[in-house]
Parts: C-alpha cells; sequence; structure tokens
C-alpha cells in the first residue's frame, strides 16, 4: 500500500512538471514573443507598443517582435490574438474600441472581448480635450451649447473614424448637454485636427499627446479636458466635471492581452515583466509628458476597467445610435 502511494505521488508531480503553468514557472519563455499591434506603424499604440515591448525584452532576457496588423477599427489584429495558441508565445496591445465599444457597434464581430482574450496589464490612460481652430467664435462650453441648441445640427466635429474615443467623447457630450451635432469621420485623427486647424469643422475632441504641442502653438484653442481633474500640461483647462457635466469623463486606455486559456503563470509572468517596465524612469517621463497616466497593476484590475468600461460604452453607442461605415 505504502509503495502504491508513493508511485503515485511520483506521478501526480511529474503531470505537474509537464503542466503549462510549471512550465511557465521553469522555462518561459524560451524564444521570441510575438506582440501584435492592431494599428498601423508610426501611430501612438504602435510607438507605445515598441518601448514597452524593448524594455519586456530585456527584463524577460528574449526578443518581442513586433507586428502590425491594422483595420477594420482594430478588429483584425486583435481578433488575431485572440485566436493565437494561447502558450505566452504570443501577447498584444488591447485598445479602447476593439476591447470596449466594437461588440456593440459592429453586430458580426468575430471575438468577444471578454470569453476570448485575457487582460495582462494597463499600461496608460489619459484623457481627451476638446479643441477649435483659434479663430473660432466659440470660447467656452457655455459657448457651443447656446450655439448647439440655437441651431441643432448644424455645428460639426472632427473624429479618426467612426466608433473611436474621438466620436465617442463627443457623442457623450452631445447627450449629457441635450445638443446635436453633426459627426464628420476623417481616415486618422492627423486629417481630422488638420481640417480643424484649416477652419472646415467646428471642433473636435483629442488626444493630448496630439493636441497639447498645438495648442502650446497657439494653433488650437483649448475648452475642456475630459479628466475628472485639470492636466498638468494645461493647467488653465478646466474639465468637464468643473463646468457642470461629470458624466463626460473620458480616458483613452490600452493595455497588454493575451489569448484566454494561457497558463496564469505566464499571465503573471507577463504582468510582472510590464509591471517592471513602467518603472523605468525614462518610459515614465515620456508618457507623463504626454498628458497620460501610469499604468499597472494586476491583471484582475486591467479586467475591471474594460468590463466597466465595455458596460459605459456600450449604453452610449445604442442611445446614440451610431453604425459602423
Amino acid at each position: 500500500m505504502q509503495c502504491i502511494h508513493k508511485i503515485l505521488i511520483r506521478a501526480l508531480s511529474l503531470a505537474a512538471l509537464l503542466s503549462p503553468t510549471a512550465f511557465a514557472q521553469n522555462g518561459y519563455p524560451n524564444k521570441p514573443i510575438n506582440f501584435i499591434v492592431p494599428y498601423g506603424a508610426g501611430g501612438s499604440a504602435d510607438s507605445r507598443s515598441r518601448q514597452i515591448a524593448q524594455k519586456m525584452s530585456v527584463i524577460l532576457k528574449q526578443p518581442i517582435i513586433i507586428d502590425n496588423k491594422p483595420g477594420a477599427g482594430g478588429n483584425i489584429g486583435t481578433e488575431f490574438i485572440a485566436r493565437a495558441a494561447p502558450d505566452g508565445y504570443t501577447i498584444g496591445m488591447g485598445n479602447f474600441a476593439p476591447m470596449a465599444v466594437n461588440k456593440t457597434l459592429f453586430g458580426n464581430l468575430r471575438y468577444d472581448p471578454e470569453t476570448d482574450l485575457s487582460p495582462i496589464i494597463l499600461i496608460e490612460k489619459g484623457p481627451l480635450v476638446l479643441v477649435v481652430n483659434p479663430n473660432s467664435p466659440y470660447k467656452t462650453i457655455g459657448d457651443i451649447v447656446a450655439a448647439a441648441k440655437a441651431k441643432p445640427g448644424v455645428l460639426t466635429f472632427s473624429s479618426g473614424g467612426i466608433g473611436g474615443s474621438h466620436q465617442l467623447s463627443a457623442e457623450l457630450f452631445e447627450l449629457n448637454a441635450g445638443i446635436s451635432m453633426i459627426h464628420v469621420p476623417y481616415k486618422s485623427g492627423s486629417a481630422a485636427l488638420t481640417d480643424l486647424m484649416g477652419g472646415n469643422v467646428d471642433l473636435m475632441f483629442d488626444q493630448m499627446y496630439s493636441a497639447v504641442p498645438s495648442i502650446k502653438a497657439g494653433k488650437l484653442r483649448a475648452i475642456a479636458i475630459t479628466s475628472k481633474k485639470r492636466s498638468p500640461l494645461l493647467p488653465e483647462v478646466p474639465s468637464f466635471a468643473e463646468l457642470g457635466y461629470p458624466k463626460v469623463e473620458v480616458l483613452n486606455w490600452q493595455g497588454l492581452i493575451a489569448p484566454k486559456g494561457t497558463p496564469k503563470a505566464i499571465i503573471e509572468q507577463l504582468n510582472a515583466a510590464a509591471n517592471q517596465a513602467l518603472r523605468d524612469p525614462a518610459l515614465r517621463e515620456l508618457m507623463l509628458s504626454q498628458g497620460n497616466e501610469i499604468g499597472g497593476g494586476t491583471p484582475a484590475e486591467f479586467a475591471t476597467l474594460i468590463k466597466a468600461e465595455a458596460s459605459k460604452w456600450s449604453a452610449v453607442v445604442k442611445t446614440a445610435n451610431i453604425k459602423p461605415e
């Protein structure tokens, strides 16, 4: 009987050593890791992915290879991550729209952010700022609301495309202010901003990293910011909460994700590496200089954020009746 007991213990020990979790603890990673970016090269998601990947590759002692898979509002690259083998060798950036908006926006989404993907860590989040042309007659939120109510459906706002944070910020503002404006989508945020500066549209909610240099140069006028508090980069610009619109809070965010089923030990190892990378002084300074809040934390905390954001933006998409292009 004692002999059988010893054999059983040895068998269980061997099974544990061969399990994915044990492999993660004893051998992961032992080859390059693919890092999927669901947007094109040169954009903010791509740049941050490369910065994080470079730091993590040093920590994990393996190359991390960036693979851009843009298209369909981030859906193509995000679906690729969801369909990859859950072995820790395919990870990627999970962004605001494909993780919290597109399930409601697109009726035929071929992945489910909640059931097909595993959150690893929040990398960053950052507010948007409502801007107008410096020659615009609108100098305050009150000016914009009054003009929109006087002539419903006349004021225009630009965005980098359907369903992104540019548009959704404006839609949320409309719903809370009781106004109606015209959405003018472009193929990129830079094109939308260029037309705003050219006086072809009335206003835009833009990312801080993109808007702040033009604000400082006098090419744009900042009206309000979508964070709860003012930004150190624009201390003179009030928040929507200050101006009586506390529900107009928008933080564009992104974080690391992996295919569902990736062993917990691997998720935890990637989380630890990313947390260490986010403590790098140079990277922190860069992120803060762009108006972003530095992420970090646990996979569970990132999962909670995604769930809350999905619920919030699902309601906005439905109420505003936003349709994909």
